[in-house]
């Protein structure tokens, strides 16, 4: 049974925009198959987050860690396993 894990990302100072089209790739590829729940950029520029579906928290971050943010370490990725108690 999937899980659902919080990816926060954190701009580091290698940030670079060139790695937004890739990141948004791979989250397009994460969504087609299924494994995306929703996404989105923090106001302030600093980052983002999303939603991903996994079977664990190893392989949720081994997904996490294939984002082009992480691999050009571009972003700080931190993982959690998010158990939703209320939602709309």
């Amino acid at each position: 049974m999937a899980r659902k894990y919080l990816v926060m990302a954190e701009r580091t100072p290698k940030f670079d925009n060139s790695v937004i089209e890739p990141h948004r790739a791979f989250l397009r590829e994460l969504l087609a198959d299924g494994r995306l729940q929703e996404s989105g950029g923090f106001t302030d520029g600093t980052g983002g987050a999303y939603v991903i579906l996994a079977e664990s928290l190893t392989a949720a971050t081994k997904i996490a860690h294939s984002d082009p943010l992480h691999t050009a370490g571009a972003s700080e990725l931190t993982i959690y396993e998010w158990e939703i108690t209320v939602s709309a």
